[in-house]
């Protein structure tokens, strides 16, 4: 037997550093991106009534389009996963083990 415990060979610590930013002003980064959003569906609704036909077409496909591109992009936020996030493993114990 092996008196000598498990001891992991890299500890990783947080680091204040590596906080992402604040729930609050995530929120209101992605709303302010979804308004904008919007706001350019809303011109190309009125490019649509004003444009001539070819453009009419462009301007109503980006009228169709936007809403969806806007939602994804609104919400890609906190659970962006970046390149230098660290990743626990641990020993799962079952029970009745030692």
């Amino acid at each position: 037997m092996d008196a000598t415990p498990d001891l992991p060979k890299k500890t990783v610590s947080a680091s204040i550093s590596n906080v992402g930013q604040p729930l609050s002003k995530d929120q209101s980064s992605r709303a302010r991106k979804y308004f904008i959003s919007m706001m350019i569906r809303t011109l190309c609704f009125i490019l649509a009534v004003i444009l001539p036909s070819p453009y009419r077409w462009i301007a109503l496909f980006g009228a169709v389009v936007l809403p969806y591109i806007a939602v994804i992009v609104a919400n890609a936020g906190r659970e962006t996963i970046k390149g230098n996030t660290a990743t626990f493993a641990s020993k799962i114990k079952e029970l009745g083990a030692e």
